[in-house]
């Protein structure tokens, strides 16, 4: 039975808070009942599933996300340590003239000679706190990694493909090749 309350101008309102609400048909109940558990099941089985793909997508971005910042770490530090290597391809040439003038016999003065080797001095001092390092040729074993060789010398002075003499000094910044030697090598002509 429903209540109407006729006071204060609400003709034909329900009160609803002290009425229940009317039972519904037994066949409607006894229908749903049945199919709704089942629904619930398929629903959970539903959500499970999803749930599976969420987590093993969320495992996959970690992981590529992972990937990612490992990467990104090594590309900088990949930058960091040979940033310097155009530049000091740049002042190796005067390096090697240095090298040259030092090697001249007829210095005109001791105190220039002496102002070249200060210079030359500082110049590998500054390549060595950045990490340049020159490649030993004179007298090692051919290396096509490290050595370009720009003649073959017939002698019996140095071992079989072996370096005779160094033409212009090679480099190398940490692991990496700056310039290869400029060298000569041995060939022994055995008849």
């Amino acid at each position: 039975m429903v209540k109407v309350n006729k006071g204060n101008g609400d003709a034909g309102r329900l009160d609803l808070e002290h009425e229940l609400p009317q039972a519904e048909d037994e066949s409607t109940q006894q229908g749903s009942s049945t199919t709704q558990p089942s629904q619930l099941e398929a629903e959970l089985e539903n959500l499970k599933a999803e749930k599976a793909t969420y987590l093993d997508r969320l495992a996959r971005l970690q992981a590529e996300f992972d990937n990612y910042r490992k990467r990104a770490a090594k590309e900088q530090q990949d930058f960091r340590d040979y940033a310097l290597a155009d530049a000091l391809k740049q002042v190796l040439p005067i390096l090697d003239s240095l090298d040259r003038a030092l090697k001249t016999e007829n210095a005109s003065t001791d105190d220039f000679r002496a102002g070249v080797d200060l210079i030359d001095r500082q110049f590998h001092d500054v390549l060595s706190r950045l990490g340049v390092e020159p490649i030993q040729a004179a007298g090692q074993p051919f290396d096509p990694n490290m050595h370009q060789a720009i003649q073959m010398v017939d002698t019996d002075e140095v071992a079989d493909n072996h370096v005779v003499d160094e033409l212009q000094r090679g480099y190398k910044i940490k692991d990496r090749l700056l310039r290869p030697a400029m060298v000569r090598v041995a060939q022994n002509n055995k008849k």
